[in-house]
Parts: C-alpha cells; structure tokens; sequence
C-alpha cells in the first residue's frame, strides 16, 4: 500500500463505516466458527496492517501479528500493539503447526505467488485450526483503491475456492460479504471517472469522512450484515470471506 495511507488507516480504523462494518461481520463468523474450541489459542494475524484487528482477535487467545511493511509494524507499535514483527516475502519464521488460528484480511490480493503464501499458512496451522480469509471480489470492481492499496487482483469466488483446496484446506464457509451496499459501491466504482495509471490517486475512504450522517448510516448497514452471513451465503457482494481448517488427516489422492 502507498506508505502514506497507513497514517489514514490509522487515524480511521475505530470510526469509518468500512472498518466498523467489516470488522463486526469478521467477529461474529469467527467467534461462530471457534464456538466450542478450547482456548486460549494461539493466533496469527497475517498482515496485521496497524494493527486495530489484532486488539479484537486477543478475545479469542495470545494474538501475534507480522507485516511486510515497516511503517505498520511501526503504527502497531503506536497503538501499543508490541507483539508484531516485521517479515520479508518468503516462508514464516514460525516452526510447522505453530497456530490454531490464522486471519489473513485483505491480504492475499497483495501477494504476487498468493498460492504460495496459502501453502505457507498451511503449514504454520496446526491439524484442526481454522483460516480466517477476506479478500476483495468482482474484478470489474476494480478502481483508485485497489492502486492505492498495491492490490495484484480481485478474486472471483470460483478463483479463491481453488486457490484454498489447492492448499489443502477443508472449506467450512465461502460466502460473499459487503452486500448489501452493493449497489452503493458499484455505481461509485462504475460510475466515477477513473483511468489506471492516471491522475492523483483519491482514497475511497474520503468520500464521506467519519463524523457524517451518511458514516454513521452506512456502518449500521454494514455490520447488519453479521446476522445475514451467520444464517446463510451471500451470492454477490463487494468482498468474499471463507472459514477454512487444515484437517486432522493429510488429504490424499483419489
């Protein structure tokens, strides 16, 4: 992401809408998805970002966060936020079936090799632990934010079915998310004049602060999507989501 938006994220994680009505329906599929888990775990939050998720996550265990990008790990630091660790591309300094659960939020559409990245998270898991995913979905919703934030892709779900059981993960859920604004966001992304490559690049998070009317509304219709998600599978939406586990057994070939 370009270095300067970590300031903004950080400065807006506790009051935009986006953060406050992905992060509800985040924690209310995972706290669904440990019902019943012994605790406390062992967790990785996997490109941690500033850190705010990793704060919510120590509900379920000892929360441990690593990042690619200095000035997160930095900004986590700030939050106090002390056990983060800076890392390079490339395996996790974590020995095999270290975790019991991982989160990977919006991360994997950085990553080049992300079918490596999940190969990885594979193998710091332990047998039964859980893999929390979010990535961004619909390529045609692509626009200024996925420049900013230095995204490789948007998945479709087909796409980040394969990539997880190619993996070797067991999928639990593998649902849409964000759907119900939508329609909102499309028009936005469709709509608003926009060329790749060219001109300042505008954060969406601009667009309507985070002391407005319209914040405030949006972040109730957002996290209302937690009680939607927990009762079934959306069929479109701006983000896809899945609950997968490294099974107990290996996964051999027919």
């Amino acid at each position: 992401m370009e270095s300067e938006f970590y300031a903004e994220y950080f400065e807006i994680e506790d009051r935009h809408w986006w953060f406050l009505g992905r992060r509800k329906v985040l924690l209310r599929v995972l706290a669904d998805a440990l019902d019943g888990a012994p605790g406390p775990l062992e967790i990785l939050d996997f490109g941690c970002g500033t850190g705010t998720m990793m704060e919510h996550l120590s509900r379920f265990g000892r929360v441990r966060g690593v990042d690619a990008d200095e000035a997160a790990v930095e900004f986590c630091h700030r939050r106090g936020v002390r056990e983060v660790a800076h890392i390079e591309p490339g395996p996790l300094p974590y020995a095999d079936g270290s975790f019991d659960l991982v989160t990977a939020l919006d991360v994997l559409e950085h990553i080049v090799d992300d079918r490596a990245a999940l190969a990885d998270l594979f193998r710091v898991l332990r047998p039964g632990g859980t893999l929390l995913v979010a990535v961004p979905a619909m390529p045609l919703l692509w626009g200024p934010q996925d420049e900013i934030s230095h995204h490789e892709r948007r998945y479709v779900l087909r796409q980040l079915r394969e990539r997880l059981v190619t993996a070797g993960f067991h999928i639990q859920r593998l649902t849409f998310f964000n759907t119900l604004l939508f329609p909102a966001i499309a028009a936005v992304r469709l709509l608003r004049p926009y060329k790749p490559g060219a001109g300042e690049l505008k954060s969406d998070f601009t667009l309507t602060g985070t002391d407005s009317l319209a914040n405030r509304l949006l972040a109730r219709i957002f996290a209302a999507e937690a009680l939607l998600v927990r009762r079934r599978d959306l069929p479109f939406g701006v983000s896809l989501l899945a609950v997968v586990e490294r099974p107990m057994t290996p996964v051999t070939a027919p």
